[in-house]
């Protein structure tokens, strides 16, 4: 008598869709075909314009001529905007100016937030309710504008790199968002390590965080976006125009139609077109925040949800 052997069930295939729960209709061809046309538009009203400044930027001044301002379809490709902008000058010092001012803001953001936010996740730290409310109080009100200003002026901060991160150096909303995650993870993982004698920072900084990165990285990225887009701190606390990010300076460009030092020259010889600049800025201003968007999407749901949520 032969023994039946069971075949293996066939394995998950990882592109795969989820299986639906048995209640769920399965959608029909019309509810397909109406959400790829959605998604379709949506996803074409967001390159159309990216991609209409990237041509211009990338446009010789006789293409930008002929179409009467913005390009639509590429003729005679140039790197020659980007090539002036990056070869010295106030772009190239704003842009140093804001992937300095991004790098160490959000180090110090981060560093404070995830403090804060351990403290009050623990119930046992001290007056960590009181805390809490004062800083759910600073999410409605605000001193406003000219005491905020007051501030940084008996502060000696003006005209200083640290006036364009300290004033906005912590959110709350994320703060909440890390306290949040913080409380979900295992208190008995946290009363292990402390019977192994191991404190508070040394809990944060081996088990916490490690246990965090999701979150982390999407407040990580909330940050620094924050940090890179600021301009109007920057337009009200430095008064030297050597002193300005790169946002300030597309302002200029966009706003005021003013050439940036070193470029007026080659505009009025014809060599470059002034909106190709003004393009170009706009793509370097956009290129870090859309390269490294795509590496912490995946993050999103279980950072931001899963905080948001607990506690």
């Amino acid at each position: 008598m032969t023994a039946v052997v069971d075949e293996p069930a066939s394995k998950p295939r990882p592109w795969a869709a989820p299986p639906r729960p048995a209640w769920e209709e399965e959608p029909s061809k019309a509810g397909l075909a109406g959400k790829a046309i959605a998604l379709s538009l949506a996803c074409l009203a967001v390159l159309f314009p990216l991609w209409i400044v990237v041509v211009t930027s990338l446009s010789t001044r006789k293409t930008i001529d002929e179409a009467g301002g913005l390009v639509l379809v590429p003729k005679g490709i140039t790197f020659i905007a980007y090539q002036e902008l990056l070869s010295g000058g106030q772009v190239t010092r704003a842009a140093l100016i804001s992937i300095l001012v991004t790098l160490v803001g959000t180090a110090f953001s981060m560093a404070v937030s995830v403090l804060c936010a351990y403290g009050l996740s623990r119930s046992e730290s001290l007056g960590h309710r009181w805390i809490l409310m004062t800083l759910l109080a600073t999410m409605f009100f605000s001193a406003g504008l000219i005491p905020t200003y007051l501030l940084v002026q008996s502060l000696g901060l003006m005209d200083s790199y640290l006036a364009l991160i300290l004033p906005s150096a912590i959110s709350v909303f994320n703060i909440l968002v890390l306290r949040g995650f913080f409380m979900g993870i295992s208190p008995e993982l946290i009363d292990s390590a402390r019977i192994d004698g191991a404190g508070d920072l040394r809990i944060l900084w081996r088990i916490v965080m490690p246990l965090s990165r999701a979150v982390l990285a999407v407040i990580t990225l909330f940050y620094a976006v924050g940090y890179w887009s600021a301009w109007f701190n920057a337009s009200l606390y430095l008064n030297d125009q050597d002193m300005m990010p790169l946002q300030n300076v597309m302002i200029q460009l966009v706003q005021r139609q003013q050439a940036p030092v070193g470029l007026g020259q080659a505009i009025k010889t014809g060599q470059l077109s002034g909106l190709a600049i003004q393009m170009a800025v706009m793509v370097m201003a956009l290129l870090p925040v859309a390269v490294l968007s795509p590496f912490v999407q995946k993050h999103f749901k279980k950072g931001m949800l899963t905080g948001a949520v607990k506690g």
